[in-house]
């Protein structure tokens, strides 16, 4: 099949402009693929080429990303007062004053003080030197390289191409499949604004966004990165990456159909909607009849290149000081109380279940995820002894969540989706239980 057949023009110089498309399209397209999904081995380590970027840029300057975190979390938590939205709801009131929490934090770590317990290199240090710079820098980082992923037709070609699976596996229309390919590839906050946006313009009902919010707003694959660093699965990228996609996704199609999700209406935000159309002819013709239109109408790269830093740069504003605050009170807890040890009974009758090496562990670290999602990585990576599968387990179930109390979770109440607290949690649960049964079955697999 010729790509000329995908595209009709009626002016004059229509060869041209085809030609300038495809090769936007090829390109760009397979540069942000190798970029974030292929492994490259540079001085003797294996990993994708993000990673690379991102070693080279601590090694080479290693004073710049504490100082660049430091900023970051001071702009971060100074910004809700500055523009005054601190008390729009109750909220976004207990998040801004966790972001000044992060700032004090932030100031302790970079200068190295405070209490002896909290210095300790297995608390405030080590959410510091591996959460707070590493993320500092790969998401405004990764939001560069994700510009030939978004704009040049990418997420068009594999939305058309999936309008076959959304609908009966999870009751979605085909474009649903951009929303979730952007939260793996972007953030979860860009892809609920997204279908927050596309619900409000009729394009979703309201079951249909409650489904997408909660069932494919994941963390993205540059924070995914750090997870598996953390984890020390780097060796296992790729297995790791696409098991957590699976078992994400096929977690979602079991709970589409579960309690609360099921209930929802099936209405329009509006009276009417704007639901998708309909293609006619060859599947294959139709994806790169898309492909190559979003790639006509991407412009020019400089504009995309700045257009998602800056959305990167104010995702970080937004994140990291709530991360590091969320993150220290759930290490603190964790290591001085016995809350998640309580909380861990709830999920240990499945770990126990799924012939887990560590089960008692593992169900800490599962109960510990719906604080943060990133701490059950600090707490697996901190605990000597524990079993490759177990770290992978829980690796996989603390993004296959989805929703966590730092970050998603305030981020889908601010939406127009009203699903409310209550099913937020028995949604919470109910992925956290399946994606654990899963895991660790693909885990006795895989190792």
């Amino acid at each position: 099949m010729e790509f000329g057949k995908v595209m009709t023009k009626t002016n004059s110089d229509s060869n041209s402009i085809k030609s300038a498309s495809i090769l936007k399209f090829v390109v760009w397209s397979f540069l942000g693929s190798f970029i974030f999904f292929v492994p490259v081995s540079i001085n003797n380590t294996t990993t994708i080429p993000l990673d690379h970027i991102l070693t080279a840029i601590q090694n080479t300057i290693p004073r710049f990303g504490p100082l660049f975190a430091l900023a970051i979390i001071v702009i971060g938590g100074i910004l809700p007062f500055y523009d005054k939205s601190w008390n729009r709801d109750a909220v976004t009131v207990i998040l801004s004053f966790l972001k000044l929490l992060g700032i004090g934090a932030g100031f302790m770590a970079y200068l190295r003080i405070g209490p002896g317990w909290l210095m300790e290199e297995d608390v405030l240090p080590f959410l510091w030197t591996k959460v707070a710079v590493p993320v500092a820098i790969i998401v405004p980082l990764g939001s560069i390289f994700l510009t030939f992923i978004i704009c040049y037709g990418l997420l068009e070609f594999i939305g058309v191409l999936m309008r076959p699976v959304m609908r009966p596996l999870w009751k979605l229309p085909g474009r649903a499949a951009v929303d979730a390919v952007t939260s793996f590839v972007g953030s979860f906050a860009i892809a609920m604004f997204l279908t927050n946006r596309l619900y409000k313009e009729g394009k979703y009902t309201e079951k249909e966004a409650s489904i997408i919010l909660t069932g494919f707003s994941s963390v993205s694959a540059s924070f995914m990165v750090i997870v598996a660093k953390t984890l020390g699965l780097m060796e296992h990228w790729n297995m790791f990456f696409w098991t957590t996609l699976l078992v994400t996704y096929l977690v979602s199609a079991i709970t589409t159909r579960l309690y609360p999700l099921k209930s929802i209406r099936n209405e329009y935000y509006r009276s009417s909607g704007n639901p998708e159309p309909s293609l006619k002819g060859n599947l294959l013709r139709n994806a790169l009849r898309s492909g190559l239109e979003a790639a006509e109408k991407s412009g020019p790269l400089h504009r995309n290149v700045w257009a998602n830093l800056k959305d990167g740069l104010f995702m970080t504003f937004r994140l990291i000081s709530i991360i590091i605050s969320v993150g220290l009170i759930s290490l603190v807890l964790v290591e001085t109380t016995p809350v998640f040890d309580y909380i861990g009974y709830i999920f240990y009758p499945f770990t126990y279940l799924a012939r887990l090496p560590d089960p008692g562990l593992v169900a800490k670290a599962t109960a510990v995820a719906g604080a943060e999602m990133f701490i059950p990585s600090v707490l697996m990576a901190g605990t000597p002894g524990v079993a490759v599968m177990s770290k992978f387990v829980v690796g996989v179930v603390s993004i296959a969540l989805i929703l966590f109390f730092s970050g998603s979770i305030p981020c889908l109440l601010a939406t127009d989706v009203r699903l409310g607290l209550k099913n937020l949690v028995i949604i919470m649960l109910e992925r956290a239980i399946l994606a654990l049964l899963i895991a660790a079955s693909m885990a006795h697999f895989l190792f």
